[in-house]
């Protein structure tokens, strides 16, 4: 098995999206640290959630399993991860903690598209679409 993980190799990038229980709006911001162990990767990710009179702040420690496509420009992952939330709702805060499903597809230029199903206190379903800048 192939192990790499440096700063040089970490990259950063931003997502948008909305999500169902709550229906909201939601944008963040992600870094992708390279390869831990072959095709996987730790993509730790920061997530605002605005509308139905909720604001969500949610911290997911995502690992995404790349799929290799020789020769193709775009290739899907899969993966998940725990993740934080705070909620906020008619000036009551609650914390909790939840977990992700995530099912997506990546263009080598930077482009994705992901659908996320949570559970617990997570969002119960996001799709959102981003963009990493990719170190050149």
């Amino acid at each position: 098995m192939q192990r790499r993980a440096s700063l040089g190799a970490q990259e950063l990038g931003v997502r948008t999206g909305v999500s169902g229980d709550p229906g909201q709006f939601y944008l963040g911001g992600h870094v992708e640290t390279g390869p831990v162990l072959d095709s996987l990767w730790f993509r730790p990710n920061l997530e605002l959630g605005l509308g139905h009179d909720t604001t969500l702040t949610t911290i997911n420690m995502e690992f995404a399993y790349k799929i290799a496509m020789r020769g193709k420009s775009w290739r899907p992952y899969i993966g998940g991860g725990p993740a934080f939330v705070l909620a906020r709702h008619h000036g009551d805060t609650d914390a909790g903690g939840g977990f992700n499903l995530l099912f997506g597809a990546e263009h080598r230029g930077g482009l994705f598209a992901e659908v996320k199903a949570g559970f617990v206190d997570s969002p119960g379903f996001k799709f959102g679409i981003g963009y990493t800048f990719k170190n050149r």
